[in-house]
Order: structure tokens, then sequence, then C-alpha cells
């Protein structure tokens, strides 16, 4: 397994791939990205992201089975979170709180 570090769009192609359930797809992710985080991605981007984040086993993918005439007959490629996926996903979320809970309140003109 490569590095287990999440970049930032590691970590929300992660998210977006637990979120979307049994309809994580390469398109319907990046649509994902694009409508709830208000980022530009490309297609190729996810893609690569993807495939990062299946080295480092945190994703798993297979084929749907099903021969989608829009598709050109083509199956979709469904990826699903694996449980050292969710381990890295909940470590970051940790980390993350951890942080923002020790920024002093002055931090943010607070008193």
């Amino acid at each position: 397994m490569k590095g287990t570090n999440l970049g930032e769009l590691e970590e929300l192609v992660l998210l977006v791939v637990a979120n979307l359930y049994t309809d994580a797809y390469g398109l319907a992710i990046r649509n994902e990205i694009i409508e709830r985080c208000n980022r530009s991605v490309s297609l190729g981007t996810v893609h690569s992201t993807l495939h990062r984040l299946e080295d480092k086993g945190y994703v798993e993918s297979k084929y749907d089975g099903s021969k989608a005439n829009s598709r050109g007959g083509r199956p979709k490629l469904l990826f699903s979170v694996t449980s050292s996926g969710e381990s890295a996903l909940k470590l970051n979320r940790e980390m993350r709180n951890q942080l923002w809970d020790t920024i002093p309140k002055l931090a943010f003109g607070q008193k």
C-alpha cells in the first residue's frame, strides 16, 4: 500500500463515494463534487484520484454488470469505500476536529 495520508481532493472523493454508496461511479462523483462543494473538477482528475485511493486500499471497484444503452453497452465501474478507507476518513475527521478545538478564541476575534 502506498502512502496513507489523504490529500484534500482524495478526502472529498472518498466522502462522496461514501455518500453515493451504491451509485458511486466517475461521472456521478464528479457531479456531486461540483454541486455540493462548488468546486470545478474534471472527470480525468476524479478517475486519477479514484485510482490513487484504490492503490492505497481505501476504495475498491467493480463493474455493475448491466449494459446500459446510454453508455454504448459499457457497464459502469462502481466504487465503494473499504474498511481501511473508512478508518482513514475517521482519522482525518478526528485530526481536523482536534485542530479546530485547539484554535484560541482570539484567533477569530472572539473574547
